[in-house]
């Protein structure tokens, strides 16, 4: 892949900037941004988009990886996503996405949805995974954005029998899995018949048929620190960009390595519209 310019915008905590940089995909160019501007201090990305040809800083950025443009449009919030997932600059309706959790029921089905700030994405799903009665299966669905395949697919692990094994697959595919915004990743349980996932919009999602179990979940999630919002909003909603880290393997190395961890692809689901720049 040739590498194209991204305009990024960075916050801190305090103020945005804008900065453009270039890179194979999106998440080269933001991990250029944040170590260029991050340097003693912590910052993450609120908004990015692909930079039309005309708008590259060509005479600029001759010798440079990263050209700052100084403060980014107002109105931009601060929330910060996790890594994988990031709003397109210019849309601006961002302002009531927070950190909470909504419960709703789809008969027979007990449904909890979870939007967690950052690396709370993460150390979320593993909290609740590991307090988990079993872990049966692993489901890893590699979204056809990951480098515009034709379509998603779908890798299948083998009978997992607890829920260590599960946590080790996902500590040994932490940058292609859990900070990519190109794949879902869900651990399946047999009995009660469960499911906790960590979306490709990096939210997690609880779905089951057992009341009980459900009600430890929503415990364990208020124990953490977070609380019911109704509505809840997700970046889903706008428009918004996948990206994965400058560490993560490309989709050929992605199913090699899924393949040599003994998943089996399953299934082809039905193509979707590329939503990855």
């Amino acid at each position: 892949m040739s590498p194209r310019w991204y305009r990024i915008a960075l916050a801190d905590g305090t103020d945005v900037t804008l900065a453009s940089a270039s890179g194979e995909h999106l998440g080269e160019a933001i991990a250029a941004v944040a170590a260029r501007l991050g340097r003693g201090k912590r910052v993450w990305p609120v908004a990015a988009a692909p930079l039309p040809a005309g708008e590259v800083p060509l005479g600029e950025s001759v010798g440079r990886g990263v050209v700052v443009s100084g403060a980014a449009p107002a109105g931009l919030s601060q929330f910060e996503f996790p890594a994988g997932i990031v709003p397109a600059l210019g849309e601006r309706a961002r302002g009531a996405v927070a950190a909470g959790y909504l419960r709703t029921m789809r008969d027979p089905t007990h449904v909890i949805e979870v939007v967690a700030a950052g690396a709370d994405a993460r150390e979320r799903f593993f909290d609740v995974l590991e307090r988990l009665p079993s872990a049966d299966n692993i489901e890893v669905v590699v979204a056809e954005h990951l480098e515009d395949a034709p379509a998603p697919q779908v890798w299948l692990s083998p009978p997992l029998r607890d829920v260590r094994r599960a946590v080790r697959f996902l500590d040994d595919f932490e940058d292609d899995v859990l900070t990519s915004g190109h794949v879902d990743v869900a651990i399946y349980l047999r009995a009660p018949m469960s499911t906790w996932r960590l979306t490709q919009h990096k939210t997690l999602v609880w779905l089951s048929e057992d009341a009980a179990l459900t009600d430890k979940v929503e415990g364990w999630l208020a124990a953490s620190g977070l609380g019911p919002l109704d509505p809840l909003a997700t970046v889903a909603a706008g428009p918004h960009f996948h990206y994965r880290g400058p560490s993560s393997s490309s989709r050929k190395r992605f199913l090699a390595r899924l393949q040599s961890a003994k998943l089996r692809r399953v299934d082809l689901a039905a193509p979707a519209k590329p939503q990855s720049p």
